[in-house]
């Protein structure tokens, strides 16, 4: 009788402690789940398509044939074999991952526009080391046939002016369909592609060819913005473009001095902001900025590389957004564009991804909490009115 009294009481013990794992582990699983996936809907479901003006007065049909809608990044920096720790790798390339596909899942852009800096080794990376990661950016980056993806070079996919060469430029275009000098139109709207690495102005092979191409595109965009009663003798010849003003994308930035009129909770930290930029380095320098404004006559300038937020106007009129850095890795809230675009107009609008400081507080909260209910479940935590009880006894005592 005693022996099964005792069995049922190890037994009403086990179940007990089972019962209180299972809710540990459920409770560390949800932390998890959240942190980890859950975050990235809520965050990103908080951004809304900016209107663009006269939007208002189009009916939903209307507006969703001739508005085009672009998320824009920048800086993504896939860590390569040399400098990339497997854990550091892992942690980044999910976050990008998870905020990539949430966005393109709550969002469904038409387009998707990476501005250079893909990758962080592909100036120095071997073949191999290059298919490799090739093959995790496809992984995290892939899209439906819905959404097109269009890749900017910047100087860590191809090196600096000095480290680039025909083979590394070739390899990046073999790979993203990508052309300096290329023109992109979609619904009437015109987007420049331009090689900032190749815009050093010093008669490189890779910078002759680049600026040709930039040249002959030029000439074609003004002779297609001119009027149709406009006689000119160099266009007639011209193939016909649409009559919209471009929109350049780059990676570097066109020339300014600094950060220092940069505002903003994602533009640069208060100790960098006055440090001078290096022209060919930081930005690109003055001629080659002001060949690219008198070449094109953009209406909007989309540049990276800084890593920080920043919007300038040059000449007083044209808005150039320099987009921060899409990875943790190199700031705590990252984030992306939303451009909501026609032939004659556009509105932005920034989305940001969940800060990595308030997920870290988030598992620290949860780590301490459970560490609480473990030691309350097995009684190794003193209650406050037993230890105040104790306290007073030991007073009387004295």
């Amino acid at each position: 009788m005693l022996s099964s009294s005792s069995t049922t009481v190890k037994s009403l013990l086990l179940k007990k402690r089972l019962c209180f794992l299972l809710k540990l582990v459920c409770f560390a699983s949800s932390v998890l789940i959240f942190c980890e996936f859950l975050i990235y809907y809520v965050v990103i479901f908080q951004c809304q398509w900016p209107e663009v003006k006269g939007g208002a007065h189009m009916d939903k049909k209307e507006t969703s044939t001739s508005v085009l809608k672009a998320i824009i990044l920048a800086d993504t920096h896939l860590l390569g074999e040399i400098k990339g720790h497997w854990l550091d790798k892992l942690r980044r390339e999910w976050q990008m991952e998870r905020s990539f596909q949430t966005a393109l899942w709550l969002l469904q852009p038409d387009i998707v526009f990476i501005l250079g800096d893909v990758f962080d080794e592909g100036k120095w990376s071997s073949p191999q080391a290059w298919a490799d990661d090739v093959r995790r950016f496809r992984k995290m980056f892939k899209y439906p046939v819905s959404t097109e993806l269009v890749v900017i070079v910047g100087n860590h996919d191809i090196g600096f002016h000095y480290e680039m060469t025909t083979y590394k430029v070739n390899r990046f275009e073999k790979v993203f369909n990508f052309t300096s000098g290329k023109l992109i139109t979609r619904k009437g709207i015109n987007f420049v592609i331009v090689n900032s690495v190749a815009m050093e102005g010093d008669g490189c092979a890779v910078c002759r060819t680049s600026e040709a191409k930039l040249v002959v595109l030029s000439h074609k965009l003004n002779c297609s913005q001119q009027k149709p009663n406009h006689s000119n003798k160099r266009c007639s010849d011209v193939e016909k473009l649409p009559a919209s003003e471009p929109i350049l994308l780059q990676h570097y930035p066109l020339y300014r001095k600094s950060d220092a009129d940069c505002s903003g909770e994602d533009s640069a930290p208060p100790e960098e902001k006055n440090i001078p930029f290096k022209e060919k380095y930081d930005v690109l320098s003055q001629e080659a900025s002001q060949k690219l404004i008198w070449w094109f006559h953009p209406r909007l300038i989309l540049s990276g590389h800084t890593h920080s937020a920043c919007e300038v106007l040059h000449m007083g009129k044209i808005p150039e957004i320099s987009i921060p850095s899409f990875s943790w890795r190199n700031r705590n809230n990252p984030s992306f564009i939303m451009g909501s675009i026609t032939p004659t107009d556009f509105s932005l609008r920034k989305c940001f991804l969940p800060y990595e400081s308030r997920v870290f507080t988030i598992y620290c909260a949860a780590g301490a909490l459970l560490v609480i209910l473990i030691l309350a479940h097995f009684q190794l935590l003193t209650p406050p009115f037993y230890f105040a009880q104790r306290l007073i006894s030991k007073h009387k005592a004295v």
